[in-house]
């Protein structure tokens, strides 16, 4: 018996599947000890494994852009500070009964932004904030969801290689703390400021962390899944080629930041100062971009400087993307990754002529938001470029 064992597990180490369809693997110290290895069921990971947990990760990465999005509606509609309490569990439940909103609604109007802005406000225009915040922070739950059972599940079931461990491990991660981030930067929002005039918002610093951290998970998700579902391209590792992938990441690493520097014209209300294009006013640099001091203070509190930084990141990015595309026309490229440069282009200038009009319209809320939704299309198509490059046989 032991005999036959030994060598129906020779047999399935030489290439022979189970019913399951994944390759099993043998390890010899079973056979030494003359255990059966027909009974060994080790998954490993796989072709057909690898396109699983790769959708599964673009289908995160896409629910991060839903929550992005409803974020910014949020911001825009100036939601964010309409509930006052955070809870994991308790607020899954919204209120029902018409005491449980009264109750609600004089918890909000104990903080600044009632007393300051909203005192007027009735019952029914409360429960619209609320439940435009609501929706953001259960959307923001369900992605931890998406996020974190999927991945135990694939975990157990040997789905995941040793590096694709850690990074599953450090975007779940990221979600927890994405959330905790998120009731920071709210908290921000409701302090009593008796020294600011100003109407009460949100630090733009803690703003542009919890959006920042948001787009780095985004563009971890989306890069990790697209590495595992793109079949891989045979590019030669040529100069040009070399030369192209870094310029590629260079101009990726620039659209991550103008999308970042948004985060400080929203927090600032940077898009409600000088409301012309290309000049700012009269001039193409105003008179009051350095107003504050100590200089380095003007470039995260003074909303015409901010205002000024992303005019100059965005402009920069769509000469980047167009010099890109013009230096890709001369090095023979796959079909694939010639659609992706084609697209990054059209999607900047899109983004950019979606960007002036928000700016010349006074920031209509419908316009702004499909602004933001196109940031993260653009970063959508410099991360779709970035896999494709990045295939290079050595």
């Amino acid at each position: 018996m032991l005999r036959y064992a030994f060598a129906c597990g020779c047999r399935l180490a030489k290439g022979l599947h189970l019913r399951s369809g994944v390759q099993q693997r043998v390890p010899q110290w079973l056979a030494r000890r003359g255990r059966s290895t027909a009974t060994v069921q080790a998954t490993v990971p796989n072709a057909a494994t690898d396109r699983i947990v790769g959708s599964w990760l673009v289908a995160c990465s896409g629910m991060v852009v839903g929550a992005v999005v409803l974020g910014g509606v949020t911001r825009l509609t100036e939601s964010g500070l309409s509930m006052v309490d955070w809870h994991l569990i308790k607020e899954m439940k919204p209120p029902s009964t018409q005491t449980e909103w009264e109750a609600e609604f004089e918890k909000y109007q104990q903080y600044p932004e009632f007393r300051i802005m909203n005192h007027g406000m009735t019952l029914p225009e409360f429960k619209f904030i609320w439940y435009m915040e609501y929706s953001h922070r259960m959307w923001g739950r369900l992605v931890g969801l998406a996020f974190i059972l999927p991945a135990a599940y694939f975990w157990r079931r040997g789905y995941l290689n040793r590096t694709m461990k850690g990074r599953v491990l450090g975007l779940c991660s990221f979600v927890c703390f994405q959330g905790l981030l998120g009731w920071y930067m709210v908290k921000s929002g409701l302090e009593e400021k008796p020294d600011s005039h100003d109407v009460p918002r949100v630090s733009q610093y803690r703003l542009a962390a919890h959006l920042g951290s948001a787009l780095l998970l985004y563009c971890g998700s989306l890069w990790a899944g697209l590495s595992l579902v793109l079949p891989q391209h045979k590019l030669p590792d040529t100069r040009q080629i070399t030369v192209l992938r870094r310029f590629a990441q260079g101009t990726g690493g620039l659209v991550f930041l103008t999308a970042l520097s948004g985060a400080f014209v929203a927090g600032l209300d940077a898009g409600l100062v000088y409301n012309s294009f290309p000049k700012m006013g009269e001039r193409w640099i105003p008179d009051d971009l350095l107003a504050f001091s100590p200089t380095l203070k003007n470039f995260f509190e003074n909303p015409t400087t901010v205002q000024f930084d992303h005019r100059i990141l965005a402009i920069s990015s769509v000469a980047a993307i167009t010099g890109l595309y013009l230096f890709s026309r001369r090095i023979p490229l796959p079909r694939r990754t010639r659609i992706a440069l084609t697209s990054l282009l059209a999607m900047a200038y899109m983004q950019a002529g979606l960007g002036i009009s928000t700016l010349l319209l006074y920031v209509p809320t419908p316009l702004a938001a499909t602004h933001q939704s196109g940031s993260l299309a653009l970063l959508s198509l410099a991360i779709w470029l970035l896999a494709e490059l990045r295939r290079v046989v050595r």
